[in-house]
């Protein structure tokens, strides 16, 4: 890998970052891919074109130089269309970086992306995704510990949170009431509906932690008393479904989608479900509405097993 300090462009790069958080206000995991492919494409460009990779070489770059690096990156790093497509993304809004910072000379080249088939997420029946949260509680040897585990999942399900959402909280939010204000991507805050069963799990939680709660102080906390990592939350899944025979899909965030699939088919409109679920734009909530589709499918295939699809 060419050294860092050979190429102007790094000073580009090391600027982008502090745009991205600071401005665009991007999770700390999003910056790091992102930087992480800028930094990649500069590497390359130095070692494709021959020479130091400047600013201005990176305003100016042909679509041929995309397809030469996405080419380079399926060949040594088995990169498949998903992630082709992700990297493609972030190299887009890297290049139209460059050439803002360019005063509009130059361009983003453009190059046609990867087709990356849409995902249509499975939902968890609500028996299953009570049972998941009973199950991963009594993995648990400490009374608390297992009222914790417990209190995030049937946050995730019954409120259509996050993990960095439920994790995110803090003590300020205590006493509950019947909403709860979340802060999600990019700062957003909305308001989401709390179910009595899940104020009663969070204040079970709040009433065994032997650590109390403050404003500012985590909500959920680590049993040395930090902040509780989403990393504990999804090994706490993953055991709980393999002891319960649950498809890997079941995962912290299928509990979200099973929230939003399970109002809809409750007859719950995509606008409220995309306010509910804090997303940005309605083209991604209405990925639901195939998801309904599908557990409507799934149900009349198990009930009659000569049905075609």
């Amino acid at each position: 890998m060419t050294d860092l300090s050979e190429h102007p462009a790094r000073a580009l790069v090391l600027a982008w970052h502090d745009h991205l958080t600071r401005d665009r206000r991007r999770s700390g995991h999003t910056v790091r891919a992102y930087v992480a492919t800028a930094h990649r494409l500069v590497d390359f460009l130095g070692q494709y074109r021959g020479g130091p990779v400047t600013a201005e070489a990176l305003a100016n770059l042909a679509p041929t130089d995309l397809r030469a690096f996405l080419t380079a990156r399926r060949r040594d790093d088995g990169l498949g269309n998903s992630s082709a497509a992700r990297e493609l993304s972030a190299i887009r809004t890297f290049l139209a970086f460059a050439v803002a910072e360019q005063d509009g000379a130059g361009g983003v080249p453009r190059l046609r992306g990867p087709k990356v088939p849409r995902s249509v997420p499975r939902p968890v029946a609500p028996g299953e995704a009570l049972s998941l949260a009973e199950e991963a509680a009594e993995q648990q040897e400490q009374p608390w510990v297992a009222a914790r585990d417990f209190a995030v999942l049937m946050l995730l399900y019954g409120a259509g949170l996050r993990v960095a959402e439920a994790l995110g909280l803090d003590g300020g939010v205590l006493p509950l009431g019947e909403t709860l204000s979340v802060t999600g991507k990019r700062s957003k805050t909305r308001i989401v509906p709390l179910l009595p069963q899940v104020r009663e799990a969070i204040d079970t939680y709040v009433e065994l932690c032997p650590y109390p709660p403050g404003r500012g102080a985590p909500l959920f906390r680590g049993v040395r008393g930090g902040p509780l990592r989403g990393e504990l939350v999804r090994r706490a899944v993953r055991a709980a479904r393999v002891k319960l025979g649950l498809s890997e899909r079941t995962t912290p965030h299928a509990l979200r989608h099973s929230f939003a699939t399970h109002l809809l088919g409750r007859g719950a409109d995509l606008r409220s479900l995309q306010e509910l679920l804090g997303h940005a734009s309605l083209s991604s909530t209405q990925i639901y509405t195939a998801v309904d589709m599908a557990h409507l499918l799934d149900v009349y295939r198990n009930a009659h097993p000569r049905a075609e699809g």
